[in-house]
């Protein structure tokens, strides 16, 4: 089978992924791959809403210094600013494209409070808004002529200009990800990006990404797709941990191809944990959206105690990395194995018009949120950190863009403020669209590349072992690299998981791969990699916390860890 042609290559359907396919799809063909179905993106799951300053009593500015605060010293102050000041036009952009937002009988918008946010600026349809938007973007991905949809295709490997025959070579990047595994590149000692008041840069690209080797899960084939631009929106990692939020796709996948292909990973330490997703032996994915205690919800322990107040002024709209720590705390001290958000005393009324997926959802599992409790434990919700992009969604790699939570902007530092997650995807894919109108007439389509060379690899005979690995891999990641951290656990963790590791590119080698090979083996790059940026702060800032080094070190850690693939040293598996 021959390569498969496109002007641009979108991997991942999320929200960026669409709203930059939308953008671009007006004079070029672009063909969107998602590993699963249409509707796995975490975006789907986003319940609380998008910020933007537009009420009567709000700025970007004071949105701007929001954000800042939450992003404990380490938040881009221009790129903070542009996306903050964008946000306004954003949401009517989206409006524009069909999207409706929940209105007021005080205002055009009922706006939303979440912890940490001064105003209430947090635009919503409900507690549904990433299902809504997605719904709207896909109708309009799925109508568009020059858009081409593939559920069931899932990225391997970006294929480079260097490893293509007939191209000039590179070999300080051919060791990196040859095309069916042999070295285990081990992630570096991490550099240092300073900040917080420079916007991040791209130097010269290190080599050229012609497009991606896809996996179609149908037929078992793994074949080209070359594009002249490829962006990623593969989104975060939650599922590196045992309880996440995410979706079951959240595996890290473009992080871990980026990385491979020599693209510089930034701040992967900063990993945020929600503080409330429903504690329940079913229901253990399911996000109760901060968006209500901003409405007047609070946490308790077992025996009924509001306990916010012993660790933030603001109670329980302190910003989430405070919140999570402070009930992961609780829970160690008393021995319980999760907390309560109390929400009855809003009322039926209220709840059902304010939070009707949230009600309906604790419903079906027999939780009566107008009338007891909801049982919650924090859970993975998303990376701060990321693929190291310019502020027009570059990367190292020219012809390859980022855009979403797989990237590194600069937005959030060391922990996102609420609500800027979808700002900031939709800042992201505009700005790459932006970029790839002024460089797609530039670039000749790709020629032709090799096919996917299996080599000696077979059908295995069992999935136990790779079962086996992901368990315990996530388990050691939640243990040692989790909420609260100390030296000793992020050295274990980085023993065990490069031993994974081993395992892992062993059978990618030998076998013939599926998706949960492919999966299986980026979450556990990614994993290693999370650890070594863990293990290169010693201070606790953000989302990174570590009982050896409890307090913030401005002048030795005001700066953002980088893993440089080219510094990284190969170990044989």
């Amino acid at each position: 089978m021959a390569s498969q042609e496109c002007d641009i290559l979108v991997i991942g359907s999320g929200l960026s992924g669409l709203y930059f396919a939308l953008e671009m799809a007006g004079s070029v063909r672009v063909t969107i791959l998602t590993k699963k179905t249409e509707d796995e993106a975490n975006t789907w799951r986003a319940q609380g809403g998008i910020a933007a300053a537009i009420g009567p009593d709000d700025c970007p500015g004071n949105h701007l210094e929001d954000t800042l605060n939450a992003g404990a010293g380490l938040s881009r102050v221009p790129v903070a600013r542009k996306i903050t000041e964008a946000a306004p036009r954003l949401i009517n952009r989206l409006e524009a494209l069909g999207i409706r937002f929940a209105h007021s009988n005080e205002g055009p918008y009922d706006l939303g409070k979440e912890g940490a946010h001064t105003h209430r600026r947090i635009l919503h349809s409900q507690d549904a808004t990433g299902s809504a938007l997605m719904k709207v973007l896909l109708q309009r991905v799925r109508e568009h002529p020059n858009i081409r949809f593939l559920e069931g295709h899932m990225a391997v490997d970006l294929i480079l200009e260097s490893r293509v025959e007939g191209t000039p070579s590179s070999p300080s990047l051919s060791s990196l990800s040859p095309p069916h595994g042999e070295d285990l590149h081990i992630p570096p000692e991490p550099q240092w990006l300073p900040g917080p008041d420079l916007a991040p840069t791209i130097d010269a690209p290190r080599d050229r990404v012609l497009g991606a080797y896809v996996l179609n899960e149908e037929t078992g084939q793994i074949h080209p797709f070359t594009a002249k631009i490829t962006l990623l929106a593969t989104g975060g990692c939650g599922k590196v941990y045992c309880y996440t939020s995410n979706s079951d796709i959240a595996t890290g996948d473009g992080i871990a191809m980026a990385y491979r292909a020599g693209a510089r990973i930034t701040d992967l330490e900063f990993v945020q944990f929600h503080p409330t997703c429903l504690y329940h032996p079913v229901a253990r994915t399911f996000l109760i959206s901060e968006a209500v205690r901003g409405e007047g919800g609070y946490l308790t322990s077992l025996s009924g105690d509001r306990f916010m107040e012993k660790y933030d002024d603001r109670g329980d709209l302190a910003s989430r990395d405070i919140v999570a720590r402070a009930i992961d705390l609780e829970m160690k001290k008393r021995g319980d194995d999760h907390v309560l958000l109390h929400m009855e005393h809003l009322g039926l009324k209220r709840i059902q018009e304010r939070f009707p997926n949230i009600f309906q959802t604790c419903m079906e599992y027999g939780i009566h949120a107008n009338r007891e409790p909801i049982p919650v434990v924090p859970a993975a919700h998303y990376m701060c950190g990321g693929i190291l992009t310019d502020e027009q969604g570059r990367t190292d790699l020219a012809g390859l863009l980022a855009a979403g939570e797989v990237c590194f902007t600069g937005l959030h530092g060391a922990n996102r403020l609420a609500s800027n997650s979808l700002l900031e995807a939709v800042f992201t894919a505009e700005r790459a669209a932006e970029t790839s109108r002024n460089l797609i007439d530039r670039w000749a389509m790709p020629g032709p590349v090799p096919e996917w060379d299996p080599g000696e690899a077979i059908q295995p005979k069992e999935t136990v072992l790779i079962a086996a690995h992901w368990d315990m891999m996530r388990a050691v990641m939640w243990n040692f690299v989790g909420i609260m951290r100390r030296d000793h656990r992020l050295d274990l963790a980085a023993r065990y998981v490069q031993n994974f590791r081993q395992s892992i590119e062993g059978y990618f080698r030998d076998f013939i791969l599926d998706r949960d090979m492919v999966e299986l083996r980026n979450l556990a790059l990614v994993a290693h990699m999370i650890v070594a940026c863990a293990r290169g702060r010693h201070e606790s800032r953000g989302l990174h916390a570590n009982l050896d080094h409890p307090d913030r070190d401005d002048l030795n850690y005001l700066a953002d860890t980088v893993l440089d693939p080219r510094n990284g040293s190969m170990k044989k598996t």
